[in-house]
Order: C-alpha cells, then structure tokens, then sequence
C-alpha cells in the first residue's frame, strides 16, 4: 500500500501564500519597534594621571520612546552622573575621601531643529551656575556626550594614603525630580524613566617606590 502525505499539505499551503504578505508586514512592523530604554556600564577605569586620581566611564545608554517623545515637545530631561573615592574603615561607616559629579541638561530646540546639551558640576542650571553648552544635530551626537565621561578629577594623588584600601563608587541616571511637575506623577511608574545604575570598582595601591 502506498501512502501519499502531498495532498495533506496542499490547504496549508494555500494559506500561507495568502498569509504571505501580511506575516511579512507584521514582521517589519516587529522589527521597526524601537529598543527599550536602557543603561549600562560598559568601562569604568580609574587611572593615576598628573599627580591626580581621574575617573573614566563610558555607557551604553538608550531613551525609550516615551523620553524621546518627552523631548520632541520641548521638555528638558536631566541626567546625573556622580563618582565618590570611598576608604575602608572596620571600626566605623567607610569614609568618603572625594567626590566629582556631573549634572546633563538636554532639550530640544524646535526652530532650529537642534539638541542643546549643558554641562555642569551643580544640579541648578537656572540659578547662574557655569555650565558648558554645544549643540546637536542629531539626539545621538548628544547623547555621545553623556555616555562618554573621560578626565573626570577626583583627588590629588598627594592627598590619599597610599596604603589605604580605597574603591569608586559609580552612579548615574536619569534624573526624575528636575522634571515638570505634572510629568513627574506620569513618569514615575514609566520604565522609560527609571534609568539608573550604581557600580564599585575597588582601587589597587600604590606601589612603594
């Protein structure tokens, strides 16, 4: 007896010649979905340079759809980055020996199409603290600036004990509380917003000479 299995996928097939261009459509449609928003650490180094104890990081950091759309209106979003020289103590709290931080103030300028990105040491922008400012073309070339923190000082190397055992404590994210109000409500149960990570990295000493 000979058993033939060919005409059983004939109907199957039909169907999907039929499914064929609507599956290809739902395909791109998944593809074209933008990329979660995301941070992480790709480097962090600490190196002894010029008598002094710098930091460097950079990060791999995507926006979700609901910050960028947040930026597309016009609203300023803030990120923070902070790093803080932290000393061993068996005795007591570990003590905090030095700390740099760096307060990012991006928005989006609707008449001249670019992204202004504003750099300073201190969270309040509007209250005459110096920032450095550059503009954009792209959101992209913006947030390069943000990924890639480099030369940050920390201390001098003249300052810290040699001996002592010291590590960085990194931090950054997106900070929340500069936001307008009414979004700040909205944006706190929005994974899109929740944008943070904190490392530590310890620190090896300093050969004796």
């Amino acid at each position: 007896m000979t058993v033939s299995i060919t005409p059983c996928w004939k109907r199957p097939r039909r169907i999907l010649d039929r499914l064929g261009p609507a599956l290809l459509a739902w395909l791109l449609c998944v593809l074209a979905v933008p990329a979660l928003a995301s941070v992480e650490l790709e480097q962090l180094r600490v190196e002894r340079r010029e008598n002094e104890l710098q930091v460097h990081a950079h990060l791999k950091l995507e926006l979700g759809p609901a910050v960028e759309e947040a930026l597309a209106k016009g609203v300023a979003v803030y990120f923070v980055a902070e790093a803080e020289l932290m000393r061993d103590r068996w005795y007591w709290y570990d003590r905090k020996l030095a700390q740099v931080s760096r307060h990012y103030r991006l928005v989006y300028q609707p008449l001249t199409r670019l992204w202004r990105l504003q750099v300073a040491s201190e969270p309040n922008f509007a209250s005459g603290v110096s920032s450095i400012a550059q503009t954009f073309d792209s959101l992209q070339s913006a947030l390069d600036v943000v990924r890639r923190q480099s030369g940050w000082k920390l201390a001098d190397v003249a300052d810290l004990d040699p001996e002592a055992r010291q590590y960085l404590v990194y931090r950054f994210r997106l900070d929340m509380s500069q936001l307008p109000r009414p979004l700040q409500i909205g944006a706190s149960s929005q994974t899109d917003w929740n944008l943070s990570l904190s490392r530590q990295l310890r620190l090896t000493p300093e050969p004796r000479p």
